[in-house]
């Protein structure tokens, strides 16, 4: 049986008893028995605030939007946000409230997403008040020896990409804070609630948990197993699903012919997937109400599909084939393109592009890091 950090939370009481309790979560800190962690907190401990990440802490709010403070109803916990358009960190006031910061929020593995950040900016900020930080540890659903992509690079950093992490890091959220707590050396007082019963080649359906959506655009495994490489349909001006059934498993956009694109891809015999050609008309985001010509990717075999790999290859046989495909404009962080910020580099840029020679690029530095995170298994 395995179980997550707040299934083994009163095996640490001597933590937090006494203490002001500040807690980030989301819709997915919930115990095996489906008990919130926010009740579980709540009823036996101190529990004195709660800090929003994206999506809210009920996971009331859309993706990018933005964040109010106001008081839970359930307990009558002021709610803080850390998703805000000026901020995404701690303020001063807000540790003031506070005598130890706590997170449980279930990653999915990749780099883009934004939990992750909010957990090491939450760190940064109780090291630098000397308040410890504590987080209760949940399983890698993507494995946590299964390590693809590229090294985010210096000035690349951004709220998608803030830590030079590979693509898919194949390390739980407790040992990314143990890694980031100690090479950038913030002296954090750090304790990680650790899971039980998880071996490290566990994909998530091994494991016999139940699939909670970590936000509304990961419904199920499948969708954050291909994430790591459809999420990089974001910085260009193909749809990556959004407002449809599928998000990030369907990608297209009106100038697309599906047939043509399936049987390019499907001609290149990738590793555990097959690409169906489909029309979608997405009711949300790009290409709202347009129908869009694409593919469905579907996952064949769990083990042996490589979504770095994936995602990069369709991504540049779209720009191959299809005239009308562009990248993304500059946005406002950072002032680059959304493509070089979800990168980490600006190489799927570069005219022309290589991409067996980019692929061998990213499996050398997968591998750099493979051997780099090892000294920061909990299990």
């Amino acid at each position: 049986m395995i179980r997550n950090g707040i299934d083994c939370v009163t095996e640490y009481a001597h933590l937090f008893r006494g203490k002001r309790i500040g807690l980030i979560t989301s819709p997915t800190g919930l115990a095996s028995d489906f008990r919130s962690t926010i009740d579980i907190m709540h009823r036996e401990f101190q529990l004195a605030a709660l800090f929003s990440p994206e999506h809210g802490v009920r996971g009331n709010l859309e993706a990018g939007a933005l964040v109010d403070t106001y008081q839970d109803p359930a307990t009558g916990v002021p709610v803080y946000s850390l998703y805000r358009q000026d901020s995404k960190r701690l303020t001063p006031e807000m540790l003031d409230e506070v005598d130890m910061i706590v997170y449980d929020i279930q990653d999915v593995g990749t780099r883009y997403y934004t939990f992750i950040y909010t957990m090491l900016y939450a760190l940064e900020d109780c090291a630098a008040a000397g308040k410890p930080f504590v987080v209760l540890d949940r399983i890698d659903p993507l494995d946590g020896v299964t390590v693809e992509g590229n090294i985010l690079k210096d000035g690349f950093r951004s709220f998608v990409g803030n830590y030079p992490l590979a693509v898919r890091y194949g390390l739980t959220a407790g040992e990314v804070a143990v890694m980031a707590n100690s090479e950038m050396k913030w002296n954090a007082e750090l304790h990680v609630v650790r899971c039980e019963g998880w071996d490290r080649a566990m994909l998530f359906p091994d494991t016999g948990l139940v699939w909670i959506p970590p936000s509304l655009g990961i419904p199920r495994f499948h969708t954050a197993l291909l994430y790591p490489g459809t999420c990089l349909f974001e910085g260009t001006n193909v749809s990556e699903g959004r407002g449809t059934a599928a998000p990030f498993e369907m990608i297209g956009a009106p100038f697309i012919d599906p047939d043509l694109l399936a049987g390019e891809m499907n001609r290149k015999r990738l590793p555990g997937v097959y690409f169906r050609p489909v029309y979608f008309k997405p009711t949300a985001s790009k290409h709202q109400g347009e129908m869009c010509g694409g593919v469905h990717v579907h996952v064949l075999d769990e083990r042996a599909v490589r979504p770095v790999e994936t995602g990069v290859t369709l991504l540049f046989t779209i720009k191959e084939l299809f005239e009308p495909f562009a990248f993304l404009p500059p946005v406002r962080e950072g002032g680059r393109p959304f493509i070089d910020l979800l990168c980490g580099d600006s190489v799927y840029r570069n005219e022309p592009v290589d991409v067996a020679g980019l692929l061998g690029q990213f499996a050398e530095e997968s591998r750099a890091f493979a051997e780099r995170k090892r000294q920061y298994h909990l299990y």
